[in-house]
């Protein structure tokens, strides 16, 4: 199977904080990789990172055919080549309040992809009916509630077509009666074969849906494995500390 994402020695620091140490790990294409960690681990920055909105101090990561070697300054054409390949949904859902549904789907794809504005609008139904919203395309977010905006950023994200789903806590800001149908929208697109990385707290949900876990601390990878390997047998006694008190 080739590897869609390739992340080789990745750094990140903040002032004299050093968040990220060496990261490296790839992603197959059509599999589904989950992070776990403790909080202030470095899960966060690492998908940013794959996404350039938090360019690394050093590293190289490559999506598909496009890649970034962040160690010398990217020009601004480089990375934003590089962050088209992907697709990112953040904790907080991050609408245009102003805007509808359906303007909010769009928005990517006439205003920055420059694709007509006919085929935008079809292609944002699709997507809206995918994540069992399409009836709430011309309604705006305050009418929706917090599962159906993240439904929302995901079909947004989608709009873009991106080789590569990236998900940042996706369920952390909803109320847990609405964490369900957020995570049955992304066993969908896994069952479709999007490839995605997802940092989630969510640990069984990581079970039911990941080809692949790495734990993550103090900005090293800890720990890999199938779900199985990693969050039933680890075989790192900091895994299986932070996987007994998470599960408690």
């Amino acid at each position: 199977m080739t590897d869609l994402l390739d992340v080789n020695s990745l750094k990140k620091s903040f002032g004299a904080i050093e968040v990220l140490k060496d990261v490296s790990f790839s992603v197959p294409a059509g599999t589904v990789t989950v992070i776990i960690g403790p909080s202030g681990s470095g899960k966060t920055t690492i998908l940013r990172s794959l996404n350039a909105l938090d360019p690394a101090d050093g590293g190289v990561i490559r999506i598909g055919e496009v890649s970034v070697d962040f160690a010398h300054a990217p020009s601004g054409a480089a990375v934003r080549a590089f962050r088209a390949q992907s697709g990112m949904v953040f904790q907080q859902h991050n609408l245009f309040p102003h805007k509808t549904v359906l303007q909010n789907v769009i928005e990517g794809p006439v205003i920055v992809q420059k694709r007509p504005k006919d085929a935008a609008i079809a292609d944002a139904h699709k997507l809206l009916d995918e994540v069992g919203l399409d009836a709430k395309s011309d309604q705006y977010p305050f009418q929706l509630s917090g599962g159906q905006q993240q439904r929302v950023g995901i079909a947004r994200a989608l709009a873009l077509k991106p080789k590569l789903m990236l998900f940042d806590e996706p369920t952390s800001a909803l109320d847990p009666e609405l964490v369900g149908e957020v995570l049955a929208v992304i066993k969908g697109l896994a069952a479709e074969g999007w490839t995605m990385v997802i940092v989630t707290h969510e640990i069984r949900f990581a079970q039911q849906v990941a080809d692949q876990v790495l734990f993550i601390e103090g900005g090293v990878v800890v720990e890999r494995g199938t779900p199985d390997e990693v969050l039933k047998n680890p075989t790192e006694a900091r895994t299986r500390q932070f996987l007994q008190r998470i599960l408690a």
